[in-house]
């Protein structure tokens, strides 16, 4: 099969897509089938550059805005579809994460010249993106949700509606790139300036204290709940990316009747933003027992340190298997 995977582009993720996206492009050459990866930013990838890649790292911090502005001048997103390693693909692997290439844009360019791609569509991950927009189809669907506010609030509002800590984060990014956990009134206003940085809307949504847990999602199957154990107060980049700085357990310590409840509340996340393929529902579990839904991630993390992976492989599902399933969920 001819597949070619996309990584890359030009959001504040790309360094994590790239280290993705050359994990998947090694998985399924083990599976036989001819691959070519590709950025949208800069296009085919080199054998040199693929190797460097192989490395898998992904660094602490994300690339500097001025080096994504680099990057966004060479794009040739309008022409992607007229290139031949898009047109002769049986499938084109999402290995993108966040901007255009989770928003539903590339989605919609797929759509639009015929092309099958991994993933949810252009309207889900459109809604999957929009963090506000989310958490009201999610408290539709009766999956319980941290209450929230769009930015521009007051400090006089905030505390009054949320009370402090808050949670301070773009509306429509990932990896906690932008995010800010503010625990004193005087922090706020900084905290919404750096994250207009990254996005035209701002999400401030109240604190949930408790233990960190997510549930991945393939087809329609909930894979085992893991938990994520941070050496910081929350799960940020350099957590999620660094060797050493969280432990992630899969299965989760908790009870069997805990793990079918946050499995029902993320398969109904799922269905809620009308999600396909695969994905990760990341939750906030209290010491009340109560779980919290932070998010959908629609095209999540393939990297070594990555929670669907880990998931998959608690449930028997080895990397090359996983990704396999994910193609074939692609071809229907």
């Amino acid at each position: 099969m001819n597949i070619t995977v996309l990584m890359g582009g030009t959001s504040s993720e790309r360094n994590v897509s790239l280290a993705s996206g050359i994990r998947i492009v090694q998985a399924l050459r083990g599976n036989g089938h001819k691959v070519t990866p590709l950025d949208p930013a800069r296009g085919v990838i080199s054998d040199a550059e693929q190797r460097e890649l192989a490395t898998g790292k992904v660094g602490t911090e994300p690339p500097s805005l001025e080096a994504l502005s680099r990057f966004a001048e060479g794009t040739f997103l309008p022409n992607l579809t007229s290139m031949k390693e898009i047109k002769d693909a049986d499938v084109a692997f999402l290995a993108l994460h966040g901007g255009q290439g989770e928003d539903g844009t590339i989605q919609a360019l797929l759509d639009m010249a015929h092309v099958k791609y991994t993933g949810s569509g252009h309207l889900s991950s459109a809604l999957a993106m929009d963090k506000d927009l989310s958490k009201k189809l999610f408290r539709v669907a009766e999956v319980k949700t941290a209450d929230w506010l769009m930015a521009p609030a007051t400090t006089e509002q905030v505390e009054g509606m949320l009370g402090l800590p808050v949670i301070v984060k773009p509306s429509k990014q990932g990896s906690t790139v932008g995010l800010t956990l503010v625990k004193k009134r005087s922090d706020l206003p900084g905290a919404i300036e750096e994250a207009l940085k990254y996005d035209d809307e701002v999400m401030i949504e109240r604190f949930v204290p408790g233990r960190e847990l997510t549930v991945g999602v393939l087809g329609d199957v909930a894979l085992p709940v893991g938990e994520i154990i941070s050496k910081h107060e929350i799960y940020d980049y350099e957590c999620k990316y660094t060797a050493g700085m969280a432990t992630e357990e899969f299965p989760a310590k908790i009870s069997p009747e805990a793990t079918e409840r946050v499995q029902k509340q993320a398969l109904a996340a799922f269905k809620s933003l009308k999600l396909k393929g695969y994905a990760r529902i990341d939750f906030r579990l209290t010491t009340e027992g109560e779980f919290y839904c932070l998010e959908a991630n629609t095209l999540p993390g393939m990297t070594e340190l990555s929670l669907i992976p880990q998931g998959a492989a608690a449930m028997g599902i080895k990397f090359p298997e996983l990704c396999e399933r994910i193609v074939k969920l692609a071809l229907g």
